[in-house]
């Protein structure tokens, strides 16, 4: 029979949670020193039950130190005689980085979309606050317990957290991104007894995204898109019809029928008074730079020496030739003296 003279265990691992101690053939007995390192806890437990706790210290084994032991081995006397136990050392350092996400969306009722899938992810902490409840309610008698172990359920209790929280936010869904922190929090203190009750502390819960469907998404693009163009439609409008004019003008024969594309379009009013202004404005061009023979009254081409009807040879400015007087484009007599143009 061998006999335990130290027990202890060094931690090299970043994701064990629970280590069972290899007893092999081993005995614990009077005057065994038992280390427990900071950031453990080791309970003993014999014929299937919990037994003593061992917070972080150093420990030698009698009967003032196992008394739970003790008494479930009904020593008269004490403890005096080499026992068996199972012994577990259990890790209360903080598990930070665990991932949680929704492996099916959420359905939430939004208050301006109705029912609306919602999906997300985040990270989250953990450590043991109760290595005896932990062991009692989880751990189970396997050799060691690690994360992985332990995590698919609390991801399921952390899905019905965040569930309920969105649903008690009354929150719209274009309100999640400026409130994570808060929802975070408030999964953090809903889950709070549930995790204690496991013999566990919820340090830490944090929501990096909530995300709506993709069509949704789309949908919220497009909606957003109209109402940053809302205020220069009428702007955008006019600039089409302007364009369209100036085609209009370089093909007369198209006018005509743009003018009727413009009035089915509910725009022929518009059309038509961009029409009268280009014409009034075409008629003034021409007005201005057109001069006409004093002889014969006929159109000339503004710095045309000789009039093209009746030969008559044009003076550089429609003046008088009598009193020099300036006359009117196109006057037969002259306005101040009576000269025959």
């Amino acid at each position: 029979m061998a006999l335990l003279k130290n027990i202890e265990w060094k931690d090299n691992s970043n994701n064990t949670i629970v280590h069972r101690f290899d007893m092999k053939d081993d005995y614990v007995s009077k005057g065994s020193v038992l280390t427990v390192r900071d950031g453990q806890n080791v309970v003993f437990a014999t014929q299937g039950k919990m037994a003593d706790v061992f917070l972080p210290g150093y420990y030698k084994l009698d009967t003032k130190s196992i008394p739970v032991i003790t008494k479930l081995m009904s020593w008269k006397y004490g403890f005096q005689n080499p026992f068996r136990s199972d012994i577990y050392f259990v890790s209360t350092k903080q598990f930070t980085n665990q991932k949680w996400g929704t492996p099916n969306p959420i359905t939430i009722r939004d208050k301006e979309y109705g029912a609306v899938r919602v999906r997300g992810f985040g990270t989250y902490s953990f450590r043991v606050s109760d290595a005896y409840v932990f062991l009692t309610e989880l751990s189970g008698s396997g050799h060691s317990f690690a994360t992985q172990d332990i995590t698919d359920h609390l991801r399921s209790v952390l899905i019905s957290g965040i569930t309920d929280a969105i649903g008690e936010s009354n929150l719209s869904v274009l309100d999640f991104a400026a409130n994570l922190d808060e929802l975070g929090d408030r999964v953090k203190q809903s889950l709070g007894e549930h995790f204690k009750s496991l013999g566990l502390e919820l340090v830490k819960f944090t929501i990096e995204n909530l995300s709506l469907p993709e069509e949704l998404e789309k949908a919220l693009d497009q909606n957003t898109a109209m109402m940053m163009r809302r205020g220069t439609t009428d702007v955008e409008m006019r600039l089409a019809q302007a364009d369209a004019l100036r085609e209009a003008a370089k093909n007369p024969g198209m006018a005509g029928s743009m003018l009727g594309a413009g009035m089915g379009m509910g725009m022929g009013a518009n059309m038509g008074r961009m029409f009268a202004q280009m014409t009034e404005t075409n008629t003034t061009d021409k007005t201005e730079n057109n001069k006409f023979c004093p002889q014969c009254g006929a159109a000339v081409k503004a710095g045309a020496k000789f009039c093209p009807d009746c030969g008559t040879k044009l003076s550089n400015r429609n003046s008088c030739g009598k009193c020099g007087a300036a006359v009117k484009a196109g006057a037969k007599f002259c306005a101040e003296c009576g000269n025959k143009l």
